[in-house]
C-alpha cells in the first residue's frame, strides 16, 4: 500500500508543476510584447518652416523605416531611421541646397535616427522621451503621442496608427544658415516643426504587408 500512495503523491505533484507551468507559460505569452513595422505607403514624415516670415515651406522625407513594440494597447518603444537624401519640398532646387552643409550636410549625416528611452503616460496623454540625432547632434524630444488601437486591415494584417508632433529649433543641431532680409527677419525660420502620421503592421512570419 505504500508504494502505491508514494505512486499516487508522485502523479499529483507532477499534474500540480504541469498546471503551473501551463499557467506561467501563458501568462508570459499574454504579456508577450508585438513588435510593427512602419508601413511607408500610409505614413508620412513631415516638417515645415517658416518662410521670409510670412509664410511656412512644407516638406517631407520620402525614405525611412521604423519599429513600434506594442505591450496590447501601450507603447514601449519606437525606433526610425530617416534616409536624408530624400527630402521633398516640391523645389529640386531647394531640396538639394538643403542636402547641403547649410542645412543637413547628406553627404557627411546621410541619416536622422530616433529612439525612444522612455514612454509617461499621465492621465489620457502618452508621450515618448527620445534621442534624436540629426547632423551627428543627439538630443532629448518629448513627443506627445496618440496612438490608435490595433485592428484587422482588409489583408488581414493587425495595424495600429501613431501621430505625433514637436517643435526644435535648427541651429542646435547645427543648421547654422542665417541669410536675413533688409528687416532683419531670417530667410529661414529656425524653428522647425515636425509632423508624422504613421501606420504600422504587426509582424507575422513570411507575411508581406500590402502596399495599397
Amino acid at each position: 500500500m505504500s508504494t502505491i500512495f508514494l505512486i499516487l503523491r508522485r502523479i499529483k505533484h507532477s499534474v500540480r508543476f504541469a498546471a503551473i507551468a501551463a499557467t506561467l507559460a501563458g501568462s508570459s505569452l499574454a504579456n508577450a510584447a508585438d513588435t510593427y513595422t512602419i508601413d511607408p505607403p500610409h505614413t508620412r514624415v513631415g516638417f515645415s518652416v517658416r518662410h521670409l516670415g510670412i509664410s511656412n515651406v512644407k516638406g517631407r522625407f520620402k525614405e525611412f523605416n521604423g519599429k513600434l513594440v506594442m505591450d496590447g494597447d501601450a507603447l514601449k518603444e519606437a525606433t526610425a531611421t530617416i534616409q536624408v537624401q530624400s527630402i521633398d519640398t516640391g523645389v529640386a532646387p531647394r531640396d538639394n541646397h538643403l542636402r547641403t552643409a547649410d542645412f543637413f550636410d547628406a553627404t557627411n549625416y546621410p541619416t536622422i535616427t530616433f529612439k525612444t528611452k522612455s514612454v509617461e503616460k499621465k492621465g489620457g496623454e502618452v508621450v515618448m522621451i527620445a534621442d534624436f540625432t540629426m547632423r551627428g547632434v543627439t538630443k532629448e524630444l518629448r513627443l506627445p503621442v496618440t496612438l490608435s488601437k490595433p485592428i484587422k486591415d482588409p489583408w488581414g494584417n493587425t495595424r495600429i496608427g501613431l501621430e505625433t508632433k514637436t517643435r526644435l529649433n535648427r541651429k542646435d543641431y547645427g543648421m547654422k544658415y542665417n541669410d536675413l532680409l533688409e528687416t532683419g527677419i531670417p530667410a529661414v525660420g529656425d524653428e522647425i516643426e515636425i509632423d508624422i502620421n504613421a501606420e504600422a503592421i504587426k509582424d507575422a512570419p513570411g507575411k508581406n504587408p500590402p502596399t495599397k
